[in-house]
């Protein structure tokens, strides 16, 4: 036993997957939310102070404070984080570990580096880089914006730290006192009278979301720019969270034109995690006035917060899928009452959450119901192919309707969220189709590559020459995938210049500033891509966007599915005609009477958003109810399937609460392990909460028979059942 008459006794949270705090012995007083390096078992861990003690049950082992200069964590951050522990099931330690950029995760003291500014010089000015090299050309165009921070650059590029000091050496930039400037803002568009409106319209002053439902190309990126920028004259901080990576550098560029002499911090895991790190820091000390992230960036620490935006609040990124499993859009709005400061939730097909409680008045709701350019919304029209020969699942009209596109010189889309070659590899006398070995999912194959893929857990092998049952060499790709559908329209659009958009051609840093330099230069006719190509690009010169394979969604197991099919769709279309090109969709549908495909043509989310939301309080699903999941799996279905059933014996009865019983998922094997769930439901709040504390408290007890063979967890307010 250990008492406080020679020590300092700190209670410290670790990154292990227990709920508790852990003793040490600190040398003197440390502040809550202090950093120290701790021995735990063999390892030595970081650990973050939570509280205090007086004396303790156990011979306790010293606790070393990291000495980088930083101080202790903040209060409200610490606040944040251990709600979102709180609320999402979590243990408090993976919760902040989750939450701290990867530099504080270790025990080796992080110095935040010196931040200096750089400014073209006139010899600078006059030079260029090499049109090919566009991380270069982005980097030179900030630098030509305003003064750029070494930071801000490698945000830019991986390698700008290299660049800087070669332009340096060589004249072309100089370094600049980094004293903050006064808010300069760069050249303003002139608002549209909608947008007038709507800016009017946005409160000002404490907790107040605010919903901006705004049509695809209505502007609703330059109503966030003027909000952030009395935000910032104000002198206070925004943060501006969008659902993904790929749409960080192009809205960035676009916040550095607009705010040129703020410093502008960056967050998203794509980052170098030492300009992750620096970034995050940046934030916390306040020298970063705007944060721009992905859902990671709910968690920078922002002493003067101001502002809170939430692009594309509908989207599903959003959601935190393993180990601390948030959503960011609700832990913003959570920060944002608590910190008492305006959100915007913006969207053009917002989630039903959202649109029930702008209806019910919890929400402010604010519309743009026309495009920013005064171009009309494109026409949308179902190809019917129940009856139509499809050649590599195109139809004649959407080829005929392509061919149109590329003659007049216009860019055209055409959409397919499945990647590879073919969703599925068949022997087409057995019937075998290639599976992955550790989950219960199809093979999907990459034909250039030669390989069957795994999407799920990344399993590769090379494709078989002959059936492996019975050794029929005539193997049959099933489906289209976007390899596939390439192949397809280079054979029947010659000299077609197409251009391949997914996660297989897009996954190095300079991929997007490419695609935008080859559109730009007029040496793109046909993008052909996933939903990666869906959310808030801007390609002038395209005109066409042609839907394939969209029925899928409408067969789905998921009660979301349909809700997330009209947004994917709504929000392709959105692509097309925004510029003075007038647009056209093409949507190849067997269900062409379907209400889906009926309000897609006529733009009509909110005839839509009705339907889906009495479908929803018919059959008491949400946001008419919330939910949590239970998961558990093992290397035995029987063994997930017995801790899950004996969970639920256990659990009290509470008045309002629904425990439904265990059942397979619905991908039952992921990864070699097998999986099953149970699903606990109530209309309100209060009572699942406290079935959540009861069914927390007893599993890990009831895991225990399994030993390391069973894992379990919770996901609250899921997306997927």
């Amino acid at each position: 036993m250990t008492d406080a008459s020679s020590n300092t006794i700190i209670r410290v949270a670790l990154d292990v997957p227990l709920d508790r705090t852990f003793d040490y012995a600190a040398p003197g007083p440390l502040a809550i939310g202090s950093r120290v390096s701790v021995g735990f078992g063999p390892r030595q861990m970081v650990g973050i102070v939570l509280g205090h003690a007086t004396h303790s049950e156990f011979d306790l082992k010293p606790a070393r404070p990291i000495e980088d200069m930083l101080p202790p964590l903040p209060d409200d951050w610490l606040v944040l984080v251990r709600f979102a522990a709180d609320y999402y099931a979590c243990a408090p330690g993976p919760a902040l570990f989750t939450a701290l950029p990867p530099a504080l995760r270790t025990p080796r003291p992080f110095i935040p580096a010196r931040d200096p500014q750089y400014r073209l010089t006139p010899a600078g000015r006059d030079w260029q880089p090499p049109r090919r090299a566009a991380r270069q050309c982005e980097l030179h165009a900030a630098l030509a914006a305003s003064p750029l921070a070494r930071s801000s650059a490698r945000a830019i590029a991986a390698d700008a730290g290299r660049r800087l000091d070669d332009w340096l050496a060589a004249g072309w930039i100089e370094e600049v006192d980094d004293q903050p400037a006064a808010l300069t803002l760069g050249p303003l568009p002139a608002l549209t009278p909608a947008q007038q409106q709507a800016l009017d319209q946005l409160p000002r002053d404490g907790f107040s979301p605010t919903l901006l439902f705004g049509i695809t190309g209505s502007g609703k990126t330059e109503i966030y720019l003027r909000r952030i920028a009395e935000t910032l004259a104000a002198g206070r901080q925004a943060l501006v969270l969008v659902p993904e990576i790929n749409l960080t550098p192009q809205l960035e560029s676009r916040f550095r034109a607009r705010f040129p002499n703020t410093v502008i911090a960056c967050l998203n895991s794509s980052q170098p995690e030492r300009a992750r790190s620096e970034a995050w820091v940046a934030a916390w000390q306040g020298r970063a006035r705007l944060v721009i992230g992905t859902r990671l960036g709910v968690f920078a620490p922002l002493p003067e917060l101001g502002l809170i935006v939430v692009d594309e609040e509908h989207d599903a990124s959003f959601k935190q899928q393993d180990g601390l499993r948030y959503s960011a859009r609700d832990l913003a709005i959570w920060r944002a009452h608590r910190a008492g400061v305006p959100i915007l939730l913006g969207s053009a097909t917002p989630s039903l959450e959202s649109w029930r409680h702008a209806d019910a008045g919890r929400y402010g709701r604010v519309e743009l119901a026309e495009r920013a350019t005064g171009a009309a919304l494109p026409a949308i029209h179902l190809i019917d192919i129940r009856r139509l020969p499809l050649d590599d699942g195109l139809s004649v009209p959407a080829i005929e309707a392509l061919a149109r596109c590329r003659d007049k010189g216009e860019v055209s889309l055409v959409y397919l969220n499945r990647r590879g070659y073919s969703p599925a590899l068949s022997c087409t006398d057995c019937g075998w189709i290639a599976g992955c070995p550790s989950c219960s999912a199809k093979l999907v194959l990459h034909l250039r590559e030669r390989q069957l893929r795994c999407h799920h857990c990344g399993h590769h092998q090379p494709v078989p020459h002959a059936c492996p049952d019975c050794g029929n060499p005539d193997l049959k790709p099933l489906g289209q995938g976007t390899q596939r559908v390439e192949a397809a329209l280079t054979r029947v659009l010659p000299g077609a210049r197409i251009r391949r958009i997914d996660r297989d051609t897009v996954s190095h840093r300079d991929a997007w500033a490419e695609v935008y330099q080859a559109i730009h230069d007029g040496e793109v006719d046909v993008l052909v891509g996933t939903q990666m190509l869906a959310k808030g690009h801007d390609f002038p010169t395209l005109s066409l966007v042609v839907a394939l394979n969209t029925d899928g969604g409408l067969y789905s197991a998921d009660f979301r599915a349909s809700e997330t099919l009209f947004s994917q769709l709504m929000q392709v279309a959105g692509r097309a005609g925004r510029a003075e090109r007038p647009g056209t969709v093409l949507v190849q549908t067997q269900l062409p009477e379907h209400p889906l495909y009926q309000a897609l043509c006529r733009h009509d989310y909110p005839g839509f958003a009705a339907t889906l939301l009495d479908e929803r309080k018919q059959t008491d699903m949400p946001p008419y109810c919330h939910q949590f999941v239970v998961r558990a799996d093992s290397e035995k279905l029987a063994d997930a399937r017995a801790f899950l059933g004996a969970l639920v014996a256990a659990l009290p009865a509470i008045d309002g609460v629904c425990v439904y019983d265990p059942i397979t998922a619905s991908m039952v094997r992921l990864e070699g392990r097998e999986r099953a769930q149970v699903l606990v439901q109530s209309a309100q709040r209060g009572p699942l909460r406290r079935m959540l504390a009861e069914l927390t408290a007893q599993a890990p007890v009831l895991a225990k028979p399994y030993g390391r063979h069973l894992r379990w967890s919770v996901d609250v307010d899921p997306l997927e059942l």
